[in-house]
């Protein structure tokens, strides 16, 4: 790109981040067929309101068990059908990386118990038995396809801890050729490597199996909107208070079929962990990709993960030499751009029923009072509490489900941290959630649940029913399972609006639970407090979670 703005395109060195990435991609693969002359020209010249057709051929494709068994069912039909012609079926493979993750099928049957993960594993292998068979069968007989077993994350961390390059290397011909890593994914919410300065987005399956198969995807140069941050947040804040701040904005300004970058100074002060919060909740407000540069944090990130030296070595190199490293220079030309300041980000919520609805903290008791009357519209019949047992106490407004779960945030060690910490004094006050809440805890990875340990935060969590249930996507995606049966029966029996509070990006009526109608989108530590309070009918920012049951300890 260096030698192209030498050559007469002085414009390339302040094209946005994304947009070089996507240059880059057409230089390397200039055919005069699928990418020609005239089209690097267009976005080497590229400004504010460019939208030619272009060619953008991935480095990768990244699945999910779900949407993916689809494209191996048809990289098998394929080899079916070569076989019955006389050809060799061995000749069928992915032309591109593919990487399945095997995250989608774990569902809440059991919690709270120290065999919860156990019990969970085995009921989602025998669910599931002839689909991980087959997906076994796909990657022992394809080259070029890797699967990630069960129990092992979900899909999305997984790839910034682990599958995400950064910066791939090939060997053809002899010759090393290094470009950036760029990817889409069956998954809507790949978005989330965009915060290691990767460009991916999620697609559907016939694009992905295109992909897959060596086809370019054919796409609009989009507009590209600036997100500038400045300042630093507030103590008392977390990435998902920004988040959610971030995606009530965007939703309000209108970023659907966009790219979004991050910039500005306070960007400096976001760990990676922060940025792929950021980049996952891509989809919630509506642009294709939400991404951050390449920079000194993202190195470290590479460094904390485990990344062999010499591909960290090669990240800084290219990034340097390719203008693809962040700099302190003047900030690239984007269509328009939007400032935040983080000092003004303040805890939050979001619902019940939207990821935009972002819902002050502080607000959050009377903005449910004032979404009753529509949630419980039609009501068959009068509201009121009953139950025995665990149902004893359940009304409107009661919070029946408090899940940590989703890769939004348990990526993200400092609020996963943060929730430890609040279960920590917790225990030491004796303090236990309410007995109709069904608490969870499902980790991104493995990762957390060793430093959680580590740092002696687990067994807390424990006590508090938020004990491991399984790695991967539970709550978030609809496997929350079944509420307890004296639970179920007095939401039933009084026709009752109950809630969840879950550390998720989606939150639609009907897709967490069918009996839960109100479910708020909240930070690791809120969901263990909300747990403790057992209703949503509580100011948390004035009102005790609880009554202390032992002498406080000092800890």
């Amino acid at each position: 790109m260096p030698a192209l703005e030498a050559a007469g395109y002085p414009g390339v060195a302040r094209l946005p981040y994304s947009l070089k990435i996507l240059l880059e991609n057409m230089l390397r693969r200039e055919d005069g067929r699928f990418v020609t002359a005239r089209d690097i020209e267009t976005l080497a010249r590229w400004t504010p309101g460019t939208h030619t057709e272009i060619a953008f051929m991935p480095a990768r494709v990244l699945l999910q068990d779900f949407t993916g068994v689809p494209a191996v069912v048809d990289l098998a039909a394929m080899r079916d059908g070569i076989a019955r012609l006389g050809g060799d079926p061995e000749a069928v493979n992915p032309a591109q990386p593919a990487e399945l993750v095997i995250d989608h099928s774990v569902q809440v049957d059991y919690f709270a118990r120290p065999d919860a993960f156990d019990l969970n594993a085995k009921l989602e292998f025998s669910r599931n038995r002839e689909r991980y068979a087959f997906l076994k069968w796909g990657q022992e007989a394809f080259r070029n396809f890797r699967v990630v077993p069960p129990g092992t994350g979900i899909v999305h961390q997984v790839n910034i801890e682990y599958l995400a390059r950064v910066v791939c290397r090939d060997g053809a011909n002899g010759d090393a050729t290094a470009y950036p890593d760029t990817l889409v994914g069956t998954d809507s919410h790949t978005t989330m490597v965009n915060g290691l300065g990767v460009v991916g987005w999620g697609v559907g399956g016939i694009e992905a199996e295109a992909a897959m198969l060596g086809q370019p995807i054919s796409m609009l140069i989009p507009d590209v909107i600036g997100f500038r941050l400045v300042g630093a947040l507030p103590d008392g804040t977390t990435a998902t208070d920004l988040v959610l701040t971030i995606t009530e904005q965007l939703r309000q300004y209108g970023v659907v079929g966009k790219f979004v970058e991050f910039c500005g100074p306070g960007l400096a002060s976001l760990t990676v962990a922060d940025r792929a919060t950021l980049g996952n909740m891509s989809p919630e407000y509506g642009s294709t990709v939400a991404i951050c540069p390449i920079d000194d944090m993202t190195l470290d990130y590479l460094r904390l993960t485990g990344r062999d030296g010499a591909q960290v070595e090669l990240v800084e190199a290219y990034a340097r030499a390719q203008g693809l490293f962040a700099a302190a220079a003047e900030e690239p030309l984007y269509t328009d751009a939007i400032e935040l300041d983080l000092a003004t980000v303040e805890p939050s919520l979001a619902g019940p029923k939207r990821p935009q609805d972002r819902v002050p903290l502080h607000s959050a008791k009377a903005a449910f009072a004032g979404v009753l009357d529509e949630l419980a519209a039609g009501r068959n019949a009068p509201a009121g509490g009953s139950g025995n047992g665990s149902g004893a106490g359940v009304e409107d407004g009661a919070v029946v489900i408090a899940a940590i779960t989703s890769c939004t945030n348990t990526s993200n060690p400092s609020v996963m941290i943060a929730a430890g910490l609040v279960a920590q004094r917790a225990q030491a006050l004796g303090l236990r959630p309410k007995p109709w809440v069904k608490t969870s805890l499902a980790p991104g990875s493995l990762v957390v649940t060793e430093y959680l340990r580590a740092a002696g935060l687990l067994e807390p969590l424990e006590q508090l029913g938020f004990g491991l249930v399984g790695y991967g996507c539970t709550t978030c995606i609809g496997n929350s399972g079944p509420l307890p049966d004296e639970v179920a029966a007095a939401v039933r029996d009084n026709d009752l609006v109950v809630t969840s509070v879950l550390s998720g990006n989606r939150n639609f009526e009907g897709r967490v639970q069918p009996l839960v109608r109100a479910n708020y989108l909240a930070s690791p530590p809120l969901v263990v407090a909300y747990a403790l309070a057992g209703r949503m009918t509580v100011d948390l920012t004035r009102e005790p979670l609880g009554a202390m049951r032992t002498a406080p300890t000092c800890i």
